[in-house]
């Protein structure tokens, strides 16, 4: 079964927040850059839950409509790049946007629209999460399209957030070991974005490591494995790194607290979709 992590308190935190104030409070605004889930759990729709769970305004630029569940994606209808542009010049002309989450793209051409477009509007940092095969297994983003990923949008990246494949995609070498996993990150990073998160829950072991390579070093942040299956994680993992990055955080301590939400969610995490959930443990902790 594939469950949504999603916080129970999500939808609240911005009420509760400002509901004292006698003037509108100014909220900073987080932008994400991706393709709609009819889901649910994944996408837009997970990046919007995890920018209200840390008290941020989110606005979207919607690349693609999916037909999908918690089993499959049934079909991709790829948004024209005429308006996904229209969608950027809306957000932006009203807008002051305090970081940028991408996610799913669809295609060179909106790959090379959208990197136009920040290039010259936009001074917020980017997470970029390379979006290339969906939970269930169907390819996101046409193999073509990987070199204008590379060339027109990591190197506007604040941080690439990929896991084991899309590493291995973008490297265009298998990654087996955790050492191999520590140099692809190293490596990565040559590709243009400042910073890297390498994840690694798509090896087997625990805990789960995580590696974040930037200009000062590597730095490993560890979890333990939860015996769950869960659809939306790099969403929501790469949309509260954006939040913490707009809240004025530094990588490290913006990798830290999205990890920790993460886990959190996970933790509380609800059945989506028909099949059987697996057990949680009781308690797990982080390191």
């Amino acid at each position: 079964m594939r469950t949504s992590p999603g916080s129970a308190a999500a939808a609240g935190v911005l009420r509760n927040r400002y509901k004292k104030s006698a003037v509108a409070a100014d909220v900073p605004s987080l932008l994400t850059i991706a393709g709609s889930d009819s889901g649910g759990c994944a996408g837009v729709q997970a990046d919007l839950k995890t920018f209200a769970a840390f008290g941020l305004h989110g606005v979207n630029v919607i690349t693609a409509v999916t037909a999908q569940n918690t089993r499959d994606v049934l079909s991709i209808h790829r948004v024209p790049v005429k308006q996904v542009e229209q969608q950027l010049l809306a957000v932006f002309a009203d807008f002051d946007i305090a970081a940028v989450k991408i996610g799913m793209l669809g295609s060179a051409a909106t790959i090379g629209a959208v990197a136009s477009f920040l290039r010259k509007r936009c001074r917020a940092p980017i997470v970029l999460d390379p979006v290339l095969i969906s939970s269930s297994g169907s390819r996101l983003l046409p193999a073509r399209a990987l070199g204008v990923l590379r060339e027109e949008l990591l190197p506007l990246a604040e941080m690439l957030t990929p896991n084991e494949p899309e590493a291995a995609a973008l490297l265009g070498r298998s990654l087996t070991t955790p050492e191999e996993l520590r140099k692809a990150a190293c490596d990565l990073l040559g590709l243009g974005a400042k910073s890297i998160l390498l994840k690694g829950g798509h090896h087997d072991g625990d805990p789960v490591c995580d590696y974040l390579v930037d200009a000062t070093g590597t730095h490993t942040f560890r979890h333990v494995r939860l015996p769950i299956l869960a659809r939306g994680t790099g969403c929501v993992l790469s949309a509260a790194i954006a939040a913490g990055l707009a809240q004025g955080r530094t990588r490290v301590a913006a990798v830290r607290a999205a990890e920790r939400y993460l886990q959190t969610a996970l933790r509380g995490a609800y059945r989506a979709g028909k099949s059987a959930l697996r057990a949680l443990p009781a308690r797990a902790d982080d390191k």
